[in-house]
This record gives structure tokens, sequence and C-alpha cells, in this order.
């Protein structure tokens, strides 16, 4: 499964250390964030819930960019 989110961010470098985590953490297939459109398109593990998943990617970017969001 695939979704997309909004995201705030201050610069390319911090958008991809939140790609990076994003990556990291258990229960994502792949992830790739776009500064210049503030989106993120997040992969799932196949039986992953993204609601479960998201609050996880959340607290893992927050912890290299700690003013990043991830509008959920």
């Amino acid at each position: 499964m695939k979704k997309t989110y909004k995201i705030e961010v201050d610069c390319a470098n911090c958008a991809n250390k939140m790609e990076i985590a994003t990556k990291n953490t258990e229960g994502v297939r792949d992830a790739v964030v776009n500064f210049m459109t503030l989106k993120m398109n997040v992969e799932f593990e196949d039986g992953a819930d993204p609601k479960a998943v998201m609050p996880v990617v959340l607290e893992n970017c927050k912890k290299v960019e700690d003013e990043c969001e991830i509008y959920l």
C-alpha cells in the first residue's frame, strides 16, 4: 500500500534526513520525500497498518529534524 502525506520541513538536507529515517522504520518498504512539493510518499510492507506505522515514522523523523512535521 502506498500513501502520500503533506509535510513541513525547512531545507532539502532535512528532507533527506526525514527520508532516511522513514525508510529505516519497521513497516515501511520505501519512502520518497520531495522538498519542493512538501510531500512524502510512503510504501508500506504487506500487512503493515499505516495508522500504527506513521506515528513511529514521525517520532523517528523528529529525532533527526526536530522542527519537521508530517500531517497524518
